[in-house]
């Protein structure tokens, strides 16, 4: 058996990015740009007012001066002419600042009489401009990695991108094996189950950026199995439930084609698991038991797909927790407890749940975050600190 930190070392080299698509921005939530995109123009493209009131010279900015207005500058509307000694613009938020003028007073502290205003004592010390280029300059980078979220979409709308170059969501085929599975709402027999994994799964691949397809319940006959196999060939990425351990009805690694680069690992919930490539595909192979399958989603294939994205496969964020109740020792796996955090930073409180079988999909729903014991870990207290991982 290898260890998850092995297994990960494993998958890299089996995922490679996908090609690229052009998307609408206004469809690029989530997306991972396939190259770097740079800003089109200056932002903002003039010294701009950043306040209502009254542009003009600073040397003009006094108390008691008294100034001539001779227009207006509002935004998409500039003033066209100079403002010299003496004179002022009535200028608005966003509008840009006229030639001759490097400070705006607000309109707070102006006292205006027909053609004429008159400042007031204290004006403060700033100047109430944005200069051209605060924001960013024509040429800037977005400085972003990873999916794209609503701000860092904007910013780019701004840098003049209207349609943005993404890697294309991979296709993750899932394929569900065994007699005893049925699909939700079909008949069942009485030595039957609901196939639950896929759509758990399924539901991680979305979140995490891919595009699941769920293939038909694969029976427990290596020629069948084959030939779903087979149905899964053009997706960037097959997964299997179930088939994976070591029982006469257990066929997956058995199926035609397949190159394992791994096989076993030294985890709780999970052991079974597997990895490799079918016919060129990249395939990784998950327990039957759908909190094994589950858990085994959020430690490995959620991190497997950043790599279509071209970003870095790197085991899942651990932070820290206290215990709020003691625990046995752990024995030769790495464990991945399901358990409730409460609180959050340096006050933050995990309970692990008594039931840790992995066919307890209700207690799994309860839970959000998995606390890791390392192999061999002794006896901990309450108050002990121990590594999370959020759900």
């Amino acid at each position: 058996m290898i260890s998850v930190g092995e297994a990960l070392e494993h998958l890299r080299p089996l995922i490679s990015p996908t090609s690229t698509e052009i998307v609408p921005i206004h469809e690029a939530l989530g997306r991972v740009l396939s190259q770097d995109l740079r800003a089109t123009r200056t932002q903002p493209p003039f010294s701009a007012s950043a306040m209502d009131g009254y542009a003009m010279r600073g040397s003009d900015v006094s108390a008691g001066a008294v100034l001539h207005v001779i227009g207006e500058a509002a935004a998409g509307h500039g003033f066209a002419g100079d403002v010299r000694p003496g004179t002022c613009v009535r200028i608005f938020t966003g509008a840009p600042v006229p030639e001759g003028a490097d400070h705006v007073v607000i309109q707070e502290d102006v006292d205006r009489t027909g053609d004429s205003v008159t400042v007031r004592g204290d004006v403060g010390l700033g100047t109430n401009i944005r200069p051209a280029g605060a924001d960013f300059v024509e040429g800037d980078g977005l400085g972003h990695r990873g999916p794209l979220s609503p701000a860092a979409l904007a910013l780019l709308a701004a840098m003049g991108h209207g349609t943005l170059p993404v890697h294309r969501k991979p296709v993750v085929a899932l394929i569900p094996t065994g007699d005893e599975l049925v699909p939700p709402g079909a008949p069942i027999g009485p030595d039957q189950i609901v196939s639950s994994n896929s759509y758990g799964l399924a539901a991680q691949i979305i979140r995490a950026g891919g595009e699941p397809r769920i293939l038909p319940i694969a029976p427990d006959r290596l020629d069948p199995l084959t030939a779903t196999f087979a149905l899964a060939e053009d997706a960037d990425l097959i997964i299997t439930l179930g088939g994976a351990s070591v029982g006469d009805h257990d066929l997956v690694k058995d199926v035609p084609d397949l190159d394992l680069a791994f096989y076993k690992i030294a985890m709780r919930p999970g052991k079974p698991l597997m990895a490799g490539r079918f016919r060129g595909t990249p395939m990784i192979g998950l327990p039957g038991n759908p909190v094994s399958a589950m858990v085994c989603g959020e430690i490995f294939v959620t991190p497997a797909l950043a790599g279509f994205f071209d970003l870095p496969i790197r085991e899942r964020t651990r932070e820290q927790a206290t215990l709020a109740a003691p625990l046995t020792a752990n024995g030769p796996r790495e464990h991945y407890m399901r358990s409730v955090l409460h609180g959050d930073g340096a006050a933050a409180q995990v309970e692990v749940l008594p039931r840790q079988d992995s066919s307890l999909l209700s207690v799994l729903s309860r839970a959000n975050a998995l606390t890791i014991r390392p192999i061999g870990d002794g006896v901990r207290n309450a108050g002990d600190s121990v590594e999370i991982i959020r759900l």
